[in-house]
């Protein structure tokens, strides 16, 4: 009958409006949640086909709602380092606990607000964990598109204090060519060797004391300081006695020599021995310099704490605890070099790399997704790099709360890429996205959809008059 037929379209419109007043009151609730997508109910009528010529059924209508996800919202500036907006496609991998398994949901937002947690662990408003690819001591990362095991909860409060070590040293300097040839040298030219001669072994710079007037004292000295692997200081003393025109006798040596053992052949600190040599032109003859192993690259060799050196050997002292260092000396490169020039000695310039302890002062994160620790020291380290994933239809992924997705069917399945890559947006440093919602279309909305319920409702009192009229036809 047409008249039943009325009252179910009037309920289908009930019902329909409804759902679309619930959508447009999600709405305007979450005008200002950061990431929030804007749900749209859409209307379709509903055909009912009586076979009667003439015989006028009514379907009703149906509403489906489908949020936005693909629709952008604006960056909004902040004041926060962690806070993270994607421009472009894509989405955060995040988790509802901080040490995911396998089994764990792995949940997919644009909400940005990450903060660090108690734990150290980036944490959005929702709750959620950030997830990234850990960076390899290398400062590599390894990227695995489809395996989401291969992420982790990025953690900045297990990056305490850090140092480094030194690796290189730069040393620019002069040596007077005009410096006459040490007494101690002369003494040990002669055959035999003159009372006081200078001997590497056993009558050395090294074991100079001007209060005893024990070894021999250093025509010119240059101090190198170094850093340790714990961040310890320490410094190097390169000490040289003029022995010939273009020759100069060298010892290089720690300050204080309780730093090091030495091995045989080696004492009072001593690290190398040999000699400098220049050209007549009086740039470094690096061949010629023993010193520095005769060789362009020389490098400095310190053993562990743990290892007894060999013979002409040195490592650290077995009280400093510390770690084997290698560390590369350029006296040839550098600006300026070694030189032996007719002006006075002089240390122009010490550049080394490497710190002493330094403990964490900050996290950053750039438009690459890189996060990076940065310490009181100056150093900054990258922790970890954030992963962003895509899919084929975006809004065909399911809604969770918390602004999250999940995959769907209808999403097809997720490609794990770096920020700014095969398609994925690139991060945006400090701002967070905005919600999508329009509230003047929203509160237009509102009223067109509270017109249409009451006229719905309005088809309920009409068909029920009519059915009333019908029924007093019979009485």
């Amino acid at each position: 009958m047409s008249i039943n037929s009325a009252l179910l379209a009037g309920v289908s419109g009930l019902v329909a409006n409804s759902s679309a007043l619930a959508s447009i009151a999600n709405n305007i609730a979450n005008a200002n949640t950061v990431g929030y997508k804007t749900v749209d109910t859409n209307f379709s009528d509903i055909v009912n086909n009586s076979g009667v010529v003439g015989d006028a059924d009514a379907g009703g209508v149906l509403a489906t709602s489908q949020q936005l996800v693909t629709q952008q919202g604006t960056a909004e500036q902040t004041t926060s380092n962690t806070d993270l907006s994607i421009v472009g496609q894509g989405f955060f991998v995040t988790t509802a606990t901080s040490d995911p398994t396998i089994s764990d949901a792995r949940n997919f937002t644009r909400a940005g607000s990450f903060t660090v947690d108690a734990n150290g662990d980036l944490e959005n408003a929702a709750g959620q964990f950030l997830q990234g690819w850990p960076v390899n001591p290398d400062g590599s990362v390894t990227v695995d598109p489809s395996n989401l095991a291969s992420l982790q909860t990025i953690n900045v409060g297990n990056e305490g204090g850090i140092a480094a070590p030194t690796t290189q040293v730069n040393l620019n300097a002069n040596l007077d060519a005009s410096q006459p040839i040490s007494a101690a040298a002369a003494a040990a030219a002669q055959t035999p060797p003159g009372a006081g001669a200078y001997n590497a072994a056993t009558n050395n710079m090294a074991s100079y004391d001007p209060t005893t007037g024990t070894g021999v004292k250093p025509d010119f000295t240059m101090q190198i300081p170094i850093s340790d692997s714990q961040g310890g200081q320490h410094t190097l003393q390169l000490d040289v006695l003029k022995t010939s025109s273009n020759t100069w006798s060298a010892e290089l040596v720690a300050v204080p020599a309780s730093d090091v053992q030495d091995g045989t052949g080696l004492n009072n600190g001593q690290i190398s021995t040999g000699t400098i040599s220049f050209n007549a032109d009086g740039s470094i003859n690096m061949a010629n310099s023993s010193v520095f192993g005769g060789t362009t690259s020389p490098t400095i060799n310190i053993g562990a704490s743990a290892t007894p050196p060999a013979a002409g050997q040195v490592s650290w002292a077995t009280s400093l605890g510390i770690g084997a260092q290698k560390v590369n000396l350029d006296v040839d490169t550098a600006p300026g070099g070694i030189s032996q020039f007719a002006s006075a000695s002089i240390t122009q310039s010490v550049e080394t790399n490497g710190t002493q302890f330094g403990n964490l002062t900050g996290v950053t994160i750039d438009d690459s997704g890189f996060v990076t620790a940065t310490y009181d020291n100056g150093v900054t380290r990258n922790i970890a790099q954030v992963a962003v994933a895509t899919f084929p239809n975006p809004d065909g992924l399911t809604a969770v709360s918390g602004d999250s997705y999940q995959v769907s069917t209808a999403s097809g399945n997720f490609n794990l890429k770096e920020p700014g890559t095969g398609g994925a947006g690139s991060l945006d440093p400090s701002t967070l996205e905005a919600s999508t919602v329009d509230l003047s279309q929203q509160f237009a909305g509102l009223i067109t959809t509270q017109q249409a319920y009451s006229a719905s409702a309005k088809i309920l009192t009409t068909a029920d008059q009519m059915l009333q009229a019908l029924i007093n036809i019979q009485q």
